[in-house]
């Protein structure tokens, strides 16, 4: 018998099944916070670690995810180029009120207020890539395809060293 899920974690997974995905969240004892401890955890490689940051757009104030691969930094520059505007990370309190989660284990989905979402276009090299799931504990595994339509999220460069392909 599997233990219940924490709340966090539960509306992940009930907002996966709300969009009628098979997706299942899993719980794990260690931590999944940083992408090197959820690649060690799951057993993949570094960049199937969908990393969610939160950025802040200086000008409108609105919170934008970009969700990178974690073998990769991104790039604020390519962020605000796509925007249109200039951004910095967002912190704790910022991330949790646009959110509902904390740092370390914000999803790509369930959010408590719709966000702007950029993705990063090196996930899609991977068959599977791993993503937050409330809490930094909590992952699911994700065909990286399914993103863009799991997310409302737009595919573009985010890696750091690497130019941007223009606005949204």
């Amino acid at each position: 018998m599997t233990e219940p899920l924490s709340a966090s974690a539960q509306r992940v997974q009930d907002a996966l099944q709300a969009r009628g995905l098979a997706l299942q969240v899993r719980e794990l004892p260690q931590s999944t916070r940083t992408a090197a401890e959820a690649a060690q955890a799951v057993g993949c490689q570094v960049g199937q670690i969908a990393k969610s940051l939160v950025f802040r757009a200086s000008e409108s104030g609105r919170a934008i995810l970009v969700i990178t691969s974690g073998a990769n930094r991104a790039s604020e520059q390519a962020i605000a180029e796509a925007i249109g505007e200039a951004v910095s990370m967002a912190d704790p309190g910022f991330v949790r009120s646009h959110t509902g989660f904390a740092i370390g284990g914000v999803p790509p989905i369930g959010h408590i207020e719709a966000v702007l979402t950029l993705i990063d276009e090196d996930l899609l090299a991977y068959p599977v890539i791993w993503a937050a799931a409330g809490t930094p504990r909590a992952v699911f595994p994700v065909d990286p395809s399914e993103l863009p339509a799991l997310t409302g999220g737009r595919i573009l460069r985010v890696r750091e060293g690497v130019p941007p392909d223009g606005g949204i």
